[in-house]
């Protein structure tokens, strides 16, 4: 039997990884071990690392996790040399993951990077270390390719996982009568992030943004992900002076069905530009990992469809601007200008013909065939 090693850090890519791994089973019997979420788990992977643990971003929060991130990689290497795969697919991560595409190629085994992370915003140099430490490379944003050409670096533009994965499973009705909702309401929503430091510092300018919105006018809903810590959560969200709607597990109809959203930073983002909603885009981090960032960062926009479209579209409110007073105002911005409203949705439409219908999963499964030999 074939065996794959994954190492995948966060839950997109847990996301993402999973669906590949589908793909891979319905042709063949396949060991899959390494890094990953319950939804890799739930695939058939094989894990004795705690998944939650790698969830962090910006570099002072990876700083305080270094100890672990030491052990992990140690045990990986072990596995690695005592155990070699016959191919090592790495989803995005690029701090772990560079290095251990390292390790592998050293040691003769085939790497593949599924997932390719943005090197072109902040580290174009780390592409020479894509060249020579993988043999493959998935690609899921289509400008990539440019570079990868200018390089000659073998790589393939599976489509984006966005275009397969986003599936809503209820109807507006279905999903107003789940949540009781008011029909006489308009709907806006708030992601504030999957993880817990995301939660501390962006949940309370939501809070902050609700509090400021008229509540007769319109209904809050909060999206809220099993990977974050309840006590936090709701300890914030006690601030906010009106009545919420806390929605677990129905993100894609959130996305679709709500009139207008604020959306943290990150692969939910393009997924809403997906589903056409009108937004505003949400970052903040910790002061120094800011300050570290965009001493490095060079790119003038953080928003993947706004970068995607090349074109300042989203509002982007980041660090000082992340405040909830700003969040409202840009909000209703939207919302009481209908020109700029529908030319919003318009032009979101259009990530749809970018990315285009290529299924990523069966794409990428085929490429994984194609290097461990069918």
């Amino acid at each position: 039997m074939k065996k794959i090693f994954w190492v995948a850090g966060e839950k997109s890519g847990d996301l993402h990884a999973a669906e590949v791994m589908r793909a891979i089973n319905k042709r063949e019997q396949v060991f899959h071990y390494g890094v990953g979420g319950d939804k890799m788990q739930a695939a058939g992977l094989q894990t004795e690392f705690d998944f939650l643990r790698f969830n962090v971003m910006g570099f002072v929060e990876v700083l305080k996790h270094l100890k672990f991130f030491a052990k992990v990689e140690k045990q990986i290497k072990k596995i690695l040399s005592e155990q070699p795969p016959d191919l090592l697919i790495l989803v995005d991560y690029p701090g772990l993951n560079m290095r251990l595409a390292e390790f592998a190629k050293k040691r003769g085994i085939r790497v593949l990077y599924y997932i390719c992370h943005q090197f072109w915003a902040w580290k174009k140099k780390r592409i020479f270390k894509l060249k020579d430490f993988t043999d493959h490379i998935c690609y899921i944003l289509p400008f990539e390719g440019k570079y990868f050409e200018k390089y000659n670096i073998p790589a393939t533009y599976v489509g984006h996982p966005i275009a397969e994965e986003i599936v809503c499973k209820l109807s507006k009705k279905e999903f107003i009568e789940k949540h009781n909702l008011d029909l006489e309401r308009k709907m806006i929503g708030f992601f504030p992030g999957s993880r817990n430091g995301e939660i501390e510092r962006i949940l309370h300018e939501y809070v902050k943004a609700i509090n400021q919105l008229p509540s007769k006018k319109f209904q809050f809903l909060i999206s809220k992900s099993d990977s974050i810590d309840q006590k936090i959560f709701n300890k914030i969200i006690e601030e906010i002076n009106c009545g919420i709607k806390i929605i677990e597990g129905d993100n894609y109809e959130m996305m679709h069905y709500c009139d207008l959203l604020s959306v943290t930073s990150g692969t939910a983002t393009l997924e809403t530009a997906y589903a056409e909603t009108p937004f505003v885009i949400v970052y903040k981090t910790a002061p120094i990992s800011y300050f570290i960032g965009k001493n490095v960062v060079k790119i003038s926009r953080i928003g993947l469809p706004n970068i995607i479209l090349d074109e300042d579209l989203l509002p982007e409110l980041i660090q000082k601007n992340a405040d909830g007073e700003i969040i409202a105002q840009k909000l209703l911005e939207i919302w009481q200008n209908k020109k700029l409203f529908d030319s919003i949705k318009a032009k979101l439409k259009k990530i749809h013909q970018i990315l285009g219908r290529k299924s990523a999963s069966a794409t990428c499964a085929e490429k994984v065939f194609e290097m461990i030999g069918d």
